[in-house]
């Protein structure tokens, strides 16, 4: 199973809107999944809890997973490229688990 967190500014608003299209994509991949949700100030100590982290936003800081930026699954644009991405990510976390 993987563990993502969605984060974003607030930790409401566009993570709500972005947990759920995540948890869509890797459900309809097959892909078992459990995804939390957040802000941005919260990643340096959630990024211990979890194998991926999504970000609505730019997130320049270092991690100790991939992180991906989800806003296209928002706003529309390049939604496809970052579908992709995520599955492709999350088959190499399971993979190597």
């Amino acid at each position: 199973m993987i563990k993502g967190l969605v984060a974003c500014g607030s930790g409401i608003a566009t993570s709500t809107v972005a947990q759920q299209a995540v948890k869509k994509i890797l459900a309809d991949a097959g892909i078992e999944a459990d995804i939390s949700k957040g802000n941005i100030t919260e990643i340096p100590v959630k990024q211990n809890t979890v194998d991926i982290i999504f970000t609505t936003s730019n997130y320049t800081q270092p991690t100790k997973v991939p992180v991906i930026k989800v806003f296209g699954l928002i706003s529309g644009i390049g939604k496809d490229k970052i579908k992709d991405e995520i599955i492709a990510a999350c088959l190499e976390i399971e993979k190597n688990k």
